[in-house]
């Protein structure tokens, strides 16, 4: 997680010392502002994958082409030397992680905070004890259609239920929005914890899951609804759900801070940020969190656990907008740190993105 350096214009808008003399929000504030350390890197750990999803990132443009480094030393010296580059965190990923156990338990031995991201049709070693996201994409029906794998929910909770690394990511495509009121159900009835994506397209993908002005309005209102159902298995916030569906895409809201969009080298994620394919080779060109979607289009929550978080300077107009800011990281650290507990929201108000000062 890296905040902009942009105090004065901090200063110009609302004084700091007068939003932090609100008592909820100097709480909330001395909470987040200890993972102030994060710097995340993303790491494909294999080019392999048990199911073929319609829309994948993975299969497109080059990486899936790179060759597989298996050996678990090797791994070990990346990890070793990403903690002398500065890096605090990794998001393993790739085709699909749990294909290469022996691997993900060399990187969590050298590097214990991080995250993976999986199908959650093959459960992943409990000795591993990073974040687990499992990808859903709708109902048993819907992913025998798209993912080509059937049972696949019912597989997943019984891999995960009531794992307490495990966050069901649910991905809003533009025809699953009514499924999910039948999965969160079911997860929640089984104790498992989720969250929300928008289906991002990849680039040149112009297929059904792609989203329009009508489908992400709704995808918000059902956002909104289920975080009022099941608040305490339902890690968001309402300006998670502003954020990733309004019409404009993320970096058009906030400026992606990923090497990809962003030229600079100075700060951030331009100078730590690297994505490393399954060759454990890397392009500064193309790297991003998830390689290969159209910039356009993106409205990931990978993407904006970083691209929001970093925009602090832009949220302080006001305690409302702040809060909202808070609810946003708060929401982050507990769907991608272990161990880390989600408050209640601070605002509940539709706060708009506020633009750049």
């Amino acid at each position: 997680m890296t905040i902009e350096n942009h105090t004065s214009a901090i200063s110009e808008r609302m004084r700091f010392s007068d939003l932090l003399a609100i008592p909820e929000v100097r709480t909330r504030w001395e909470k987040v502002r200890k993972y102030f350390f994060l710097r995340e890197s993303t790491y494909d750990m294999s080019n392999r994958c048990n199911i073929r999803c319609d829309g994948c990132y993975y299969y497109e443009g080059d990486k899936q082409f790179a060759a597989e480094n298996l050996n678990v030393e090797d791994w070990r010296q990346m990890m070793r030397a990403e903690k002398v580059r500065g890096i605090t965190y990794v998001v393993l990923a790739g085709a699909e992680p749990s294909l290469v156990p022996e691997l993900l338990e060399a990187c969590y031995a050298e590097m214990p905070l991080g995250c993976i991201a999986t199908n959650g049709f093959k459960k992943i070693p409990e000795l591993v004890g990073y974040k687990i996201h499992i990808s859903v994409w709708g109902n048993d029906e819907t992913s025998l259609r798209v993912r080509r794998a059937k049972n696949l929910l019912m597989r997943q909770i019984e891999n995960y239920a009531n794992d307490p690394r495990a966050v069901f990511v649910y991905t809003f495509t533009r025809d699953n929005i009514d499924e999910v009121f039948d999965v969160a159900a079911r997860l929640a009835d089984a104790g498992c914890r989720m969250t929300f994506n928008v289906f991002s397209s990849p680039v040149g993908y112009q297929g059904p899951l792609r989203h329009n002005q009508e489908s992400l309005q709704l995808t918000r209102e059902a956002m909104i609804d289920l975080l009022n159902r099941y608040p305490k298995h339902v890690l968001f916030s309402v300006y998670n759900a502003v954020a990733h569906t309004s019409p404009a895409g993320l970096h058009e809201l906030y400026e992606c801070s990923y090497p990809r969009c962003n030229p600079s080298q100075d700060i951030g994620l331009g100078r730590s940020f690297r994505q490393y394919r399954t060759d454990l080779n890397w392009d500064r060109s193309v790297a991003c969190c998830v390689p290969d979607t159209d910039c356009a289009d993106c409205r990931h929550y990978a993407a904006g656990s970083a691209v929001v978080t970093a925009r602090l300077y832009r949220h302080v107009n006001d305690p409302d907008t702040f809060k909202s800011w808070l609810d946003y990281v708060d929401t982050y650290l507990a769907v991608w740190v272990t161990g880390y507990e989600k408050g209640e929201n601070l605002c509940e108000r539709i706060i708009h993105p506020p633009v750049k000062g």
